[in-house]
């Protein structure tokens, strides 16, 4: 049993440590802050956003994230400050992210190019005693384990020109692993469990109303991972945006999403899993939320929420 129990853990903190670090959620669609840096201030106005999502609907213990974001340009725009709080459960594991963004535009001949860093907090850990055990005595194995915090760093960069629009990311600088006999994290820089991101965009306007936007992302880790991500979406009058993406054989996502007023604009996701958990889940589910404190005409990011 405790050898059970020690496996579970290692699994919970692999999902945890490293399940966020590409995008395996539409959240970065949603919100590019979550995976890019540089992109604090880009909106051009002061915004406040709020999304949740519920992962593989039907699977007990899924992931549920929501998260709270705000970001502001200063200095005449020139700079960008954000701010991100990220709560997460999955299973019997509480996961709480704190993450601050700075950024600094550079106008260049051509476009302007945005730098940026991130800093902040990750604290995490595992209720065992919510867990049913079914021989006696394995109750004592249960102990929840106490609240570990460990460090994050991140570094993006955000360029756009016209109706061109790319970016390039690596989430997290600092990778971790968890020591079951000393019952602390170890913090281990090491590249290969970097993600590398890079995004690119275009805007096509067929109309004075309606303008196409195709996008990819890719994200590559040295120690194997490679995933494309290939969107696409309509937008309407500028006021109504529908659309889909493709991750490379394994799900595919619908989004729409409706502005309210000048500030206020909401959004919803579908993803449906083409691998094994598919067959076990409906789908995952996001909802969005963003205020933005002054109205403005020209948007600083082509992005589409």
């Amino acid at each position: 049993m405790k050898k059970l129990i020690k496996s579970l853990f290692f699994l919970l903190v692999s999902v945890s440590a490293y399940g966020q670090l590409s995008p395996v959620t539409s959240q970065y669609i949603l919100n590019p802050l979550t995976i890019n840096p540089a992109f604090a201030g880009n909106r051009g106005a002061l915004n406040v956003a709020a999304f949740f999502r519920k992962q593989w609907v039907g699977i007990k213990g899924a992931p549920e994230t929501t998260t709270l974001s705000a970001d502001a340009p200063l200095a005449d725009d020139k700079i960008g400050l954000g701010f991100m709080l990220v709560s997460d459960r999955i299973g019997v594991t509480k996961e709480t992210q704190l993450n601050t963004t700075y950024s600094y535009k550079i106008a260049l001949k051509k476009g302007t190019l945005s730098l940026g860093l991130g800093a902040g907090l990750t604290a995490t850990n595992t209720a065992w005693s919510q867990l049913v055990v079914l021989d006696p005595g394995d109750e004592q194995y249960l102990a929840d384990s106490r609240l570990f915090i460990v460090p994050n760093f991140s570094f993006g960069a955000y360029y756009t020109y016209q109706k061109h629009f790319a970016g390039f990311s690596i989430p997290k600088l600092i990778s971790y692993k968890f020591n079951f006999d000393k019952n602390k994290y170890s913090i281990q820089p090491d590249p290969r469990q970097y993600n590398f991101m890079l995004t690119y965009g275009y805007i096509f306007d067929l109309t004075k109303k309606v303008s196409f936007i195709p996008s990819t992302l890719l994200t590559y880790s040295p120690s194997g991972q490679f995933l494309i991500d290939m969107n696409a979406y309509f937008t309407f009058y500028n006021r109504f945006w529908a659309g889909a993406s493709y991750r490379n054989g394994r799900s595919f996502t619908g989004l729409v999403q409706v502005q309210i007023n000048n500030q206020l604009r909401l959004a919803y996701t579908y993803d449906f899993d083409f691998g094994k958990l598919g067959t076990y889940s409906s789908g995952s589910h996001e909802i969005g939320i963003r205020y933005e404190f002054r109205y403005k005409v020209d948007v600083a990011s082509p992005l589409i929420f």
